[in-house]
Order: C-alpha cells, then structure tokens, then sequence
C-alpha cells in the first residue's frame, strides 16, 4: 500500500484520483495477468499489471469492475468481480476467484497465463462507504463472497479515523476452502479490538492446525449464532452485509432482484426481526 498520502485518500472516497486507471468511463481496458496463485483446489489470486506503476485503480469502497471476454462466436462474457487489493495500492491489483465447472468465465480465465489479458471497465458502485456510518457492522459470507466484504474489512480496520467494530461470520465446505485466511487473520491479530471472526466448515480436517478452536467450527452459520452474538433488531447504529452464492443468499437474506433493486429481505436474517434496511446484499 502507498501510504505517502494516506489520511487524504480515506477522506476523498468520492472523486477518482488523478492516477486512476477506472474513472466510470464506460471504456474498456485490457490489464496483462502478472501473476497467479493456487489458494485452494477450485480457486486462484490474479495479480493483473496497471498501464503504469504509480497508477490505482480508482475504485472506491465498496465497489467492483466488469471482467469481460469475447468467445470465438464473438459473444461477450461479462462478470462483476471485487479486487481484494488495498483500493490505494499502485502498480497493480488482485483478483480471488473459484472456478466453476459450468461457469464461463471462470473457465476462460482459468485457461489463461502470465502476460494474457483480461479487459475491465468500471467502477461499479455498490455501497458507498464513509468512515463511523455505523457503531457496529455485521458480515456474513460463504466462499468467494469474501471478496466485497474483505474489500469492506481491510479498508475500515487499516483507516485510523474509522472506529467502526466488525464482525465475520465466514462460512466455507474446509478449512482449506477458506479465502484469504492469512489475511483476514492478520487483521484480527492487529486490530483485535476492532475486527473479529469466526470460521465455519461444512467438513472437518484432519491436517495440524486447522482442528476445531475459538475461531473455526464445524457447521453452518447458524440462527442460534447469529443471535447470541449480533446486536439486536432495534439498534440502529448496526448494519449487516452479506454475500455468497445463490443458495447462501436464499438461506440468509433472500436474493437481489437486479443490481439496483435489493428485493425483499427473506430467510434467517428475517426471522431473526431485522428490516430490509438494516441489511445490504452485494
């Protein structure tokens, strides 16, 4: 992270700087894969190279980038992805991403090197945050819908003007299924008072380290959880965030309707009391 100017780039969380690469444009621009990482056996970090080494990307928090690619029939292929680079980072940013079998996308990308290119546009504005919106702030995610609410996490925790509280429900089938641990668990260990979180797998591992403990449970997020260890419905200083796939979504919260439209809150997050305004999907 360039930290040169830090305390100006958290308070000019509006405007795209002069540096940016992404400036709502609407042009599309092809960024050269610098680098790829194996995190687990479905999912992968990309490092993608900026057109030059002292530019951002000019995404704000919390927002994300359309990835685009053209199949051989001339059909365009577009998917909303968030980096989970530090926003004021230069010269590059990274991409989490799990590949699926029927996903088009992923399986394009997933069959691509160093130095191919992967055109981007954006950005794309999900919920505009500002530093204490909220005393408390709830995630709850399963698989690569860590990738907003890490954006969320890593910003809030690294701004020494932002004293908002977190907490992490992270939901994943193993314990090696889980993205961004290292990072997440960095956090935790420098900001104890600030971030915390709490691991689930559907299946537990025999390898050392990654038993059971205060952090990590075997299971799914549960009602009873959530209860125990969110504020209540009435406190207006709290806020959740969610993101995962379909499923997840329809247990917790119910889906969006479109990009625009949060639709109605529905499942466990419902039953528990909470309105549709207490509550953001990305």
């Amino acid at each position: 992270m360039n930290t040169s100017n830090t305390n100006n780039n958290f308070l000019s969380n509006d405007a795209a700087p002069s540096n940016a690469v992404f400036t709502g444009d609407g042009k599309w621009i092809d960024l050269p894969i610098s680098k790829i990482e194996n995190l687990s056996a479905d999912s992968r970090r990309f490092t993608f190279k900026l057109p030059q080494d002292d530019q951002v990307t000019g995404l704000i928090t919390c927002s994300a980038l359309l990835a685009k690619y053209v199949t051989p029939k001339g059909s365009n292929v577009i998917r909303p992805y968030t980096p989970v680079s530090d926003i004021h980072k230069t010269g590059e940013m990274e991409l989490v991403i799990k590949h699926y079998d029927n996903g088009k996308f992923t399986s394009h990308l997933f069959g691509l090197d160093v130095n191919d290119t992967v055109s981007f546009k954006g950005p794309i504005p999900k919920w505009k945050w500002q530093p204490n919106m909220f005393r408390n702030i709830t995630l709850i995610g399963g698989g690569t819908g860590i990738n907003p609410l890490y954006q969320l996490i890593h910003h809030v925790c690294v701004n020494p003007q932002d004293n908002t509280k977190i907490k992490l429900f992270y939901g994943n089938k193993t314990p090696q299924d889980i993205l961004l641990r290292s990072e997440l668990d960095a956090l935790a260990k420098k900001y104890p008072d600030q971030f915390q979180v709490q691991y689930y797998v559907d299946q537990e591992s025999t390898q050392a380290g990654l038993q059971q403990n205060d952090v990590l449970k075997k299971g799914f997020i549960g009602k009873d959880d959530l209860r125990s260890k969110l504020p209540k419905p009435e406190d207006q200083t709290h806020q959740i965030f969610l993101c995962g796939p379909p499923p997840f979504m329809k247990a917790y919260s119910g889906e969006k309707v479109s990009p625009q439209d949060q639709g109605q809150l529905t499942g466990i997050l419902s039953e528990l009391g909470y309105s549709k305004d207490q509550v953001y999907k990305f």
